[in-house]
């Protein structure tokens, strides 16, 4: 089976700058699937490179085994749902939703009952007859999504979806994706430079830098074996301890990563100084420094909080400290 997408060797340049630079990737049929990175990472350059926004510089777009490198937009089997929904303010909520039907001539009784239909997927029944200006914005986004689901695209794309949205809302609306997700069974390709929403939705997840893939993997993988520094420091917060150190304390010449939650402070293990700490509410969070490298590690709530300029030791499972081998200096 042919997968959903698929990058062969694409390169999109901008004058000088390489938005994306020799990206080849492969995304299942019916998988959700997010590009994280920071900004101009080449995350939402590779979304629209799918959508048709862009072509490649060089290189292939295949969508379901076809090459789609030449196709215009509205001949993919693809639709997007943007940061900021792009609802009409004259239409209301039905109308909108309905809108792509419209413009392919879908009779009017049909697209609404699709509209109606899409609404309730969306969980709004009952809005189709107010106007964007009387909901929220977390109904806002849920109409932007009805509408690009009506079309019943084989592949949905979410341009950071959820970045206007409060934090509750935010995390409310995480869990309704992935539900919906499930329920359609169809490819969503969601871009976010959030690496909680990227953990919490995806079945895998591909890390952009400068343009290139640093790693893929599921969240898992991501998180707990990062194949470079600057995804450990990206995907949740890691200290990378240099090859130096790390020699001195396993005799392999590699930077590694080590989470500060797999931290434990006792009275054996690796010296270090208390440099100051943070109060995060269910944790706090010590910052130390040992043999020059500044670390930090995540005490639950409740647990003693050393003085800054204390001394303290800092001790971890075997499987805790992950050598990041293909790194050569640390």
């Amino acid at each position: 089976m042919a997968p959903a997408i698929s990058f062969e060797g694409v390169t999109r340049q901008f004058g000088q700058v390489r938005a994306v630079d020799d990206l080849t990737l492969d995304i299942a049929e019916g998988e959700f699937f997010a590009m994280l990175g920071p900004s101009g990472s080449g995350k939402t350059t590779s979304l629209r490179l799918v959508a048709g926004f862009e072509r490649p510089t060089k290189g292939h777009v295949r969508i379901f085994g076809q090459d789609a490198t030449a196709t215009p937009p509205y001949r993919r089997p693809v639709n997007t749902v943007f940061q900021d929904y792009a609802l009409f303010p004259h239409l209301n909520v039905r109308d909108n939703v309905a809108f792509g039907l419209r413009v392919a001539g879908v009779p009017k009784p049909a697209r609404h009952r699709a509209a109606e239909a899409a609404l309730e997927m969306v969980k709004l029944p009952g809005y189709a007859d107010r106007k964007p200006s009387e909901l929220s914005g977390g109904q806002r986004q849920r109409v932007a999504l009805a509408r690009a689901l009506v079309n019943q695209p084989k592949v949905l794309l979410l341009d950071e979806p959820l970045g206007a949205l409060d934090l509750k809302l935010r995390e409310q609306m995480q869990e309704e994706l992935k539900t919906l997700q499930r329920s359609l069974g169809i490819t969503f390709v969601f871009v976010t430079h959030d690496q909680g929403e990227a953990l919490s939705m995806a079945d895998r997840v591909a890390v952009f830098n400068e343009g290139r893939i640093q790693q893929v993997g599921t969240p898992v993988e991501v998180y707990d074996r990062p194949a470079t520094p600057f995804v450990a420091d990206f995907v949740g917060s890691s200290n990378v301890l240099p090859a130096a150190l790390v020699a001195r304390l396993t005799g392999q010449h590699h930077p590694a990563s080590l989470r500060p939650e797999r931290i434990r402070i006792g009275a054996t293990g690796l010296a270090a100084t208390v440099a100051g700490a943070s109060f995060l509410g269910a944790a706090t969070r010590l910052f130390v420094e040992a043999d020059g490298a500044r670390m930090s590690v995540l005490l639950p709530k409740g647990a003693h909080v050393p003085d800054t300029g204390a001394t303290v030791h800092l001790d971890w499972d075997e499987g805790a400290l992950h050598m990041m081998t293909g790194v050569q200096d640390g």
